[in-house]
Order: C-alpha cells, then structure tokens, then sequence
C-alpha cells in the first residue's frame, strides 16, 4: 500500500501505522519532509533517497508531493467495531454509508468530513465502488488512519441489520424533505450516492426517509462529497442544539 502527499504520510506515522519504506526526493530539506523523516526514524523504516523521475513512477496519484510511503493495506473495520466505538464514547451511532462512490477523491474527502463531524465510521459496499487506494488515502489527509471503514457485501441489508439495532436511516435526494424540516437526532445512518446515479433504488427504499438540501442556483445539484458534508454537519448541528431549526 502506497501513502502519497505530506499529510497523509504525517498521519500515518503519528497514527502509529507501520510504514516498512518511505521514498523521499533527494536533497529535499524543507519543513515538512525533515519532520516525515524525524517520524520515519523513530519507527525505523527504511528511507530511500531517490529522484523526482522515481517517485513519478511510483505514484499512483501523481501527487506525491516529494514522499511516498510504503506500509500495509489498509484494514477493513467491521461495522461492530463502529457500533463500540459509539458505545465506549457515550454517544448514539452515527455513520456514513456511500452507494456507488467510484472516485476516489469524493471518497478520501467523505471520510475526511465523517472524522470532522464525530461519525464513527464509515461504510461502503464491496461492488461498484472504489476501495481504500492510494488517491482515497491523500483525499482523506490522514483521516483514514483514524476513522474506521467497513466494507459490505449488501448495503440494503447491513441497513436492516442496523434498524434492529436502534438506528434510522436518511437518504440523500434532491426530491426528499428539506434537510431543515426533519428530526436527525439519535443513532442515524446517512446514506450519500455518487452525483451521476445518487443511492440505488433497493438501498433508497430501505431508508426512513430523504433529505435534500435547498439550493438557490441554476445547477440542481452538488458534488458527492460537497452533499455529504452539508447533510453531516446538519447532523451535527441538531445534535448539539447548535441554533434553531429553520
């Protein structure tokens, strides 16, 4: 597994993920790649001093910013792990559930919010969408080593499992309820689809209800990752009781 970008590569060592090799540019001496080399030493991994040319043929993303760390893949949670992690914080659940996410940059950006918000993970399905790569772990800025993702062979039913376990479930839909109209208190499941196909049909029905989010421009809609922050932080505000419900 390749970690790529200076913040990524910060995270993961201060998260204490074992990184067996970091690549560095040669003769790089600037701020933040002498602190990735302080981290890299304390652990003991390997750094290789190599050029620009090597580190382009290296990278899956094309912006390895000078660094690339090599450490294992990244580790499926288990969405029992999510639900503990609630438990042992004293807070009802609150995860993020993604259909058809198949960028990786709208995903790193979603996990990136779901660790902002306080969401106690993240769950994706195992078909038509993009897993834990290199560009989803530069997208998230090292939120990824913090906040757990699980991965699911059937959303809609990892949904049912959920209901019986005291969760509700609200879908992202440009036709739903105005997202200042509903109740999104309590163990909450919010369920965001990819821009092009939004949540399937079989994951939609599943859901409690649908939220939009009021827009006032001549597009009808807003990027995956974009949509999936202004739902959560609305979350986040009835939560705390932060203002009025409009």
């Amino acid at each position: 597994m390749m970690i790529e970008g200076r913040n990524a590569v910060l995270e993961a060592f201060r998260s204490g993920k074992t990184v067996d090799k970091l690549y560095v540019l040669d003769g790089c001496q600037d701020g933040p790649v002498l602190t990735i080399k302080r981290e890299a030493k304390k652990q003991n991994s390997l750094i290789k001093y190599v050029t620009k040319e090597r580190l382009d043929q290296l990278s899956e993303t094309g912006k390895h910013q000078g660094v690339i760390a090599c450490t294992s893949a990244y580790r499926y949670a288990e969405v029992e792990d999510m639900l503990a992690k609630a438990e042992e914080k004293g807070e009802p659940p609150f995860l993020l559930l993604l259909d058809n996410i198949e960028d990786p940059h709208n995903l790193g950006a979603m996990i990136r919010t779901a660790n902002q918000v306080g969401a106690h993970g993240v769950i994706i399905p195992k078909n038509r969408a993009v897993g834990l790569t290199a560009a989803v772990a530069r997208a998230s800025a090292g939120a990824l080593n913090y906040t757990p993702v699980a991965k699911v062979t059937n959303l809609g039913q990892t949904i049912e499992e959920l209901k019986k376990k005291g969760l509700w479930f609200v879908c992202a839909d440009m036709d739903g309820t105005t997202m200042y109209e509903l109740d999104l208190k309590g163990p909450i499941g919010l369920v965001i689809g990819s821009e092009g196909d939004g949540v399937g049909r079989l994951v939609k029905e599943k859901c409690d209800f649908t939220a939009s989010i009021p827009m006032k421009g001549d597009i009808d809609s807003l990027n995956a990752s974009v949509a999936a922050g202004v739902l959560a932080y609305e979350i986040v505000r009835q939560r705390f009781g932060y203002g009025k419900t409009l």
